[in-house]
């Protein structure tokens, strides 16, 4: 795919991105370092981590990371704070799949989801609020899906931690709005990723053609999530905040 941003888009920006150890994570670090932001990444696993740091045209930090509640989360981004900040922006992308009816649902379900979704956001988020988190200006955004205002059997955690995610982005663009940071989560649908053909390779030919057909454009590629990650985190988009963008192939338009 052709470059879509100039080469010095963000130049100068300190940007921090949480999952960056695969999937639209990396892929998103992989495209804010090719427009010249100066990154922070974050991920549970260090090998894999340190692969999306050998693929960066430009230099990076290193923070492995697992998120596992709250007061570690908030304890960690004060380090981070302390050791690189403030920054320009944040990309939080860690987060997990869990495909479970609710009648099989655990506590320990619900910690794995939500922990490194929406407890890291709010976690991250209370941390960079506070005086030299962020600069004013900066621009955070939080990784949800169309899960989020779409039911589906078997998704009513993920759904959850899904909406919440959107209701926190839209209240803190409101209360970060005075210092000019803006706020957004992008709801995405079926993206091909290393989890979604873990997901077509455990399903059957027809249930895949049938999920497919729920996107009148069919599967998305990550660079269709990336590039409005580049796009939110920039000047480019200086006056949109508290919205959830929608970039799903026509899934909710239906």
């Amino acid at each position: 795919m052709k470059p879509v941003f100039q080469a010095d888009l963000l130049e100068g920006k300190k940007i921090l991105v949480t999952g960056a150890s695969s999937g639209i994570g990396r892929a998103a670090a992989l495209a804010l370092s090719s427009v010249g932001a100066q990154l922070v990444i974050s991920g549970r696993n260090a090998e894999r981590l340190a692969q999306t740091a050998a693929a960066l045209p430009g230099a990076c930090s290193i923070e492995p990371f697992e998120f596992l509640g709250f007061e570690s989360s908030a304890a960690w981004i004060g380090n981070m704070v302390q050791q690189h900040g403030p920054f320009d922006g944040l990309f939080h992308a860690a987060g997990e799949a869990l495909l479970k009816p609710m009648r099989l649902v655990k506590e320990k379900d619900v910690h794995q989801m939500l922990n490194p979704s929406l407890v890291a956001a709010a976690a991250l988020c209370a941390g960079l609020s506070k005086k030299g988190g962020m600069r004013d200006g900066a621009a955070i955004v939080l990784m949800s899906s169309v899960a989020g205002s779409v039911g589906r059997q078997g998704m009513g955690l993920y759904s959850a931690s899904k909406a919440a995610i959107d209701g926190l982005s839209r209240s803190l663009a409101v209360e970060l709005a005075p210092r000019g940071i803006r706020v957004n989560s992008i709801a995405a649908g079926a993206v091909r990723t290393e989890m979604h053909r873990q997901i077509e390779a455990e399903s059957s030919e027809q249930a895949m053609a049938d999920y497919a057909a729920l996107h009148p454009l069919g599967f998305g590629d990550m660079a269709d999530v990336t590039n409005m990650v580049v796009y939110l985190l920039s000047a480019a988009g200086a006056w949109i905040t508290g919205t959830v963008l929608t970039v799903d192939g026509g899934y909710t338009a239906r």
